[in-house]
């Protein structure tokens, strides 16, 4: 937390927010420098051994500059409690993302092992036909295109007999 910059005075907050609506750029970013012990705070709540510290400060970072690019000044609300609820969303959506990859399972990963105790993949199980390539729309309609202009030239080569 001591590297971090001194937050912004409620009046300096205002001024800063006023001069980025406004189109100042540098107070944008003075914003998103004084409110990162914000960031640093907020993520200390959700500190786990699994995750690395930065990439939780990472992600609460983004949510600051989303916070500061939508805050609507014209409401009666501070910008810090707006931030830190920006803030919190945006690591929970970082949660969300890694616990659908949790049920996400590899057809290369072990599931188990076989009677002379090599390891068996859900792809050894399920056989080498799963890996062929199954048609797509695209080769679909080159396919019938293919036929209606093979039909096409049947009616202009072959004679009416024919």
């Amino acid at each position: 937390m001591k590297s971090f910059a001194k937050p912004l005075t409620q009046d300096e907050e205002q001024q800063m927010l006023r001069a980025y609506h406004d189109g100042d750029m540098n107070a944008k970013n003075i914003l998103i420098e004084k409110n990162m012990r914000l960031v640093a705070h907020m993520t200390k709540k959700y500190s786990v051994p699994e995750r690395d510290i930065s990439d939780l400060i990472s992600v609460g970072t983004i949510g600051l500059i989303k916070a500061v690019d939508s805050f609507d000044i014209e409401r009666n609300v501070r910008f810090s409690t707006y931030a830190a609820k920006c803030i919190d969303n945006e690591i929970l959506m970082l949660f969300r993302q890694d616990k659908k990859k949790e049920r996400e399972v590899s057809l290369n990963e072990p599931i188990g092992k076989d009677k002379e105790g090599n390891e068996i993949s859900l792809k050894d199980i399920i056989g080498e036909d799963s890996e062929k390539k199954q048609p797509d729309a695209v080769e679909d309609y080159m396919f019938y295109e293919q036929i209606k202009c093979i039909y096409g030239n049947i009616e202009k080569v072959l004679a009416p007999r024919e």
